[in-house]
């Protein structure tokens, strides 16, 4: 689950991690109410979407004036903003976050992240934070810090302090990064985190460190332990299929092929996806149903397949283990008639009573394409996407 900007910061001010003065605003009328409850003769209007590279896209906005807080908020409240993480999706502005304008000494860059490859959460820290992060990694990894946390003793302040000097703060500074460190790790433990990044972290024109920007992925699988940040989840920022297959319990994910992909089980979804590839199709999504398929969750399954208009085919590739083949074959006959499903579907089942199965389908009358193996299926997936496309 991704948060927007100012529901970051809202979690960093209640690690008193410090953050500089704002609050989120839906209209310009609140606004401009934001900015003369702050006072000051400079602000921030920040542009809330679940992406990085919002200043390059017109969502971040310096201004000097009340009346150029109402324009320029007004003018954000209602755009779309696409960057490139936004995976060629345009995400609405509803909130805008009006923040004080800080005087910026220095951009430093800093986030935790569960780290998959070592199995511990990794600290990454850089004295050239701001928007080319990316270049000064590819370019200069030698200014990049990396600390992996041990598992057992968690993060201690010693190993805070090398991170700070190594990034050349001074003592003062070093202290300030030590209490932020050990209070970003806290929050991260706490709250079931996945990501934390700030960049950038600056040192304000008094020399010390605030967190500019705020970044906060959580584990959605952790979600149930923690009821106060699931009402932050913002369902207009996602892809609505994508939604609407959490609401059935299903993993859907959209990709930008043509063959739609039904698979039971993550690992054997992913093999699919590899070898529709191999056999120069592109997959529509990632779509795992689950092991305990049912003719509910397949008729889902298709429904939310067919919402593209890109699909031009659908490979169905099941394994009976938990679940029954005949049953599984029943789910897609009923799912193939209550759907009307209109292109080409390519079905390979394997496992518990697949005999029983496969003639389920033979005699349903449906135009369902039976296959042998995995590679049967996706080479006849292919065939028929192109055939469908008139290639």
């Amino acid at each position: 689950m991704n948060f927007h900007e100012y529901q970051a910061k809202r979690l960093f001010e209640a690690y008193r991690i410090p953050v500089p003065a704002g609050d989120v605003a839906t209209t310009a009328d609140e606004a401009v109410a934001v900015a003369e409850k702050m006072g000051g003769e400079r602000w921030v209007i920040k542009a809330q979407v679940h992406a990085g590279g919002r200043g390059k896209a017109g969502g971040v906005k310096l201004v000097s004036s009340l009346e150029e807080v109402r324009e320029v908020a007004g003018n954000m409240l209602g755009m779309s903003i696409e960057t490139y993480q936004t995976g060629g999706r345009a995400l609405p502005v509803n909130e805008v976050l009006v923040a004080e304008a800080t005087d910026i000494a220095s951009e430093l860059y800093l986030s935790m992240l569960v780290d998959r490859a070592n199995r511990c959460i990794s600290v990454i820290a850089s004295a050239e934070g701001g928007v080319e992060i990316e270049e000064v990694a590819r370019t200069a990894p030698e200014k990049i810090h990396t600390l992996h946390v041990d598992n057992t003793e968690q993060l201690q302040p010693y190993q805070c302090r090398q991170i700070g000097f190594a990034m050349g703060l001074d003592g003062k500074q070093v202290r300030e990064l030590t209490h932020i460190l050990l209070q970003l790790y806290q929050l991260f433990m706490e709250k079931d985190l996945s990501l934390v990044e700030i960049n950038p972290l600056i040192i304000n024109g008094e020399g010390h460190l605030q967190a500019l920007d705020a970044k906060i992925n959580a584990d959605d699988n952790a979600l149930f332990r923690h009821k106060d940040l699931a009402t932050m989840r913002d369902t207009r920022q996602e892809d609505p299929v994508e939604v609407a297959a959490s609401e059935h319990d299903l993993n859907y994910v959209t990709l930008e092929g043509n063959i739609g992909c039904m698979v039971n089980g993550a690992g054997l979804a992913m093999a699919t996806m590899d070898v529709i590839q191999l056999n120069g199709g592109k997959p529509a999504n990632f779509l795992d149903v689950g092991g305990g398929a049912t003719a509910e969750r397949v008729t889902e399954a298709f429904k939310l397949i067919l919402s593209s208009d890109r699909v031009e085919a659908i490979l169905v590739n099941i394994f009976g283990g938990i679940v029954r083949c005949d049953l599984i074959a029943e789910g897609i006959i009923q799912a193939v008639k209550q759907v009307n499903v209109g292109v080409p579907v390519v079905v390979r089942l394997e496992g518990t009573n697949v005999e029983q199965g496969k003639q389920m389908l033979a005699e349903s009358g449906l135009a369902i394409i039976p296959a042998d193996n995995l590679n049967d299926a996706a080479q006849k997936a292919v065939a028929a996407a192109k055939e469908g496309a008139g290639a």
